[in-house]
């Protein structure tokens, strides 16, 4: 039987379930020009510089010929015109642009990134809350229902913000300065039109975000590393993409192997009833580094947005009260409590730590009914499987129970046994959260150094509560 599109979208859509339930986490959304492009008639990067040029008197040749005389890179062109904004600003264009800008101190560059932020201003659905067409609206409704963990953009433009209100934008070097990453949050990595000297535009800001990089991945890598990751708005063959897949393949060594959590989505308008596009995609990220990594093409990606909204439902949860709370916790180890900052009813303390689940509710949260007993045991998520066998990511794991199962014909994850047991976190959510032991690592070690083993593909039998697993643990007979 020929496969066609309808089959790639069954079998694409069931992969990113299971990388969703996998990763046990939300998913990572990485932005370009291209969304905003799509959705809210945005200019990607050569488009805005043509734009640019149209604005200022002093650049006074078609946008062309800066582009041959520059060989095509949009960075000296940008520097090029930053210096030909600036001369029109001290000069006829005086009038245009804010009287702080014209000191010693103000930035040389102010005035052109002052024009981008202008030309981007109101970016996003019109009067009527419409995209542009009930196929668009639908695609940016389904996008809305993603529960991303963080959402990462180098657009300058405040798409994201309109469609994710709750989530707190982290502009440019913020990101550095941050003390810890939390959720719900936009990471706007080349800056934001409100704060114009942000943004990324010319050599000298490139310069200064290269030097930077190092810092910022750092911070950002185990996001890659842990959360399925999906890139929107790019090219394959575009260098942020490049960047970031550079130092994914340095973290887990992937010599060529598919990373199974990261994804390309691309536009594809040739997409018809008898498609089958390609599944993975190579693109090279260094001289003689190439990476492997997922693709899906789609004219529609209604079907892409609604298969990566799978990874459970967080709409009842406040993201600012979330992130309050995270960020509380940091503070309470890093200053309140040697300070004596901290005011505590150590009556109503007392009781809720001795109820799990009044314990919870002091974080607005719903609990297992008697998490414990079972905790003890069945103590790792994947991704702590993973450390304990020294691997970086939780990949290599589903490797392994791949092999456990094509050797012992034992699906470690199908039932729950003594290695592993399901068991959904909350009610709304559609995905099952999976918990391992200490057998499973002693089990996944031997696979791994090639010792002989057996399995006990004996179930047990865990109480579950509506919000998970509880009680005692008992062997099915």
């Amino acid at each position: 039987m020929p496969m066609d599109y309808k089959q790639y979208q069954e079998e694409v859509g069931a992969d990113i379930a299971e990388v969703l339930a996998d990763a046990e986490c939300q998913p990572i959304l990485f932005v370009g020009s291209g969304f905003s492009k799509r959705y809210a008639g945005g200019p990607n990067w050569e488009e805005l510089l043509t734009q640019l040029a149209k604005k200022c008197p002093a650049i006074d040749k078609d946008f062309a010929y800066y582009k041959q005389a520059n060989n095509g890179d949009l960075k000296k062109i940008g520097s090029v015109f930053s210096d030909l904004y600036r001369e029109w600003a001290w000069g006829k264009g005086k009038a245009s642009f804010p009287a702080e800008y014209y000191t010693s101190d103000a930035p040389s560059d102010i005035f052109i990134k002052h024009a981008i932020g202008k030309l981007l201003k109101g970016l996003g659905p019109d009067a009527e809350g419409s995209y542009g067409s009930p196929e668009l609206d639908a695609e940016i409704e389904a996008f809305k229902n993603i529960s991303a963990h963080a959402i990462i953009t180098t657009n300058y433009d405040q798409v994201m913000e309109s469609l994710f209100p709750e989530y707190e934008p982290i502009v440019g070097q913020q990101i550095m300065r941050k003390g810890y990453l939390s959720i719900g949050e936009i990471f706007k990595i080349h800056g934001c039109q409100t704060v114009p000297q942000s943004l990324v535009v010319n050599e000298s800001d490139y310069r200064r975000f290269d030097e930077d990089h190092k810092y910022l991945s750092a911070k950002l890598l185990t996001y890659f590393i842990e959360h399925p990751l999906l890139f929107i708005g790019y090219r394959a063959d575009d260098p942020n993409i490049k960047t970031i897949l550079y130092d994914v393949d340095r973290m887990v060594r992937a010599e060529f192997q598919l990373i199974r959590n990261i994804y390309i989505l691309e536009w594809d308008t040739d997409i018809n009833d008898g498609s089958y596009p390609a599944r993975d995609k190579v693109i090279s990220v260094a001289p003689d580094v190439n990476i492997r990594i997922k693709s899906i093409s789609a004219k529609s990606f209604e079907w892409v947005f609604k298969a990566f909204g799978q990874a459970g439902d967080l709409e009842k949860v406040n993201m600012k009260l979330l992130r309050s709370l995270m960020a509380r916790s940091v503070e309470l180890i890093r200053s309140d409590i040697p300070k004596k900052h901290v005011e505590i009813n150590f009556e109503q303390l007392e009781h809720a730590v001795e109820s799990g689940a009044s314990f919870a509710k002091l974080f607005g949260v719903t609990s297992l009914t008697d998490p414990s007993k079972v905790n003890i045991d069945y103590k790792y998520a994947i991704t702590g499987v993973a450390q304990q066998l020294g691997y970086g990511t939780w990949h290599k794991v589903r490797d392994i129970i791949k092999v456990i199962k094509d050797v012992k014909g034992f699906d470690v994850t199908a039932t729950d046994n003594k290695y592993h047991i399901a068991f959904k976190p909350g009610h709304k959510s559609p995905q099952l959260a999976h918990r391992y032991t200490d057998a499973a690592v002693d089990l996944f070690r031997k696979v791994v150094n090639g010792d002989p083993y057996d399995v006990d593909t004996g179930t047990v039998q865990v109480d579950k509560g509506v919000a998970g697993a509880t009680g005692q643990v008992r062997k099915s007979p």
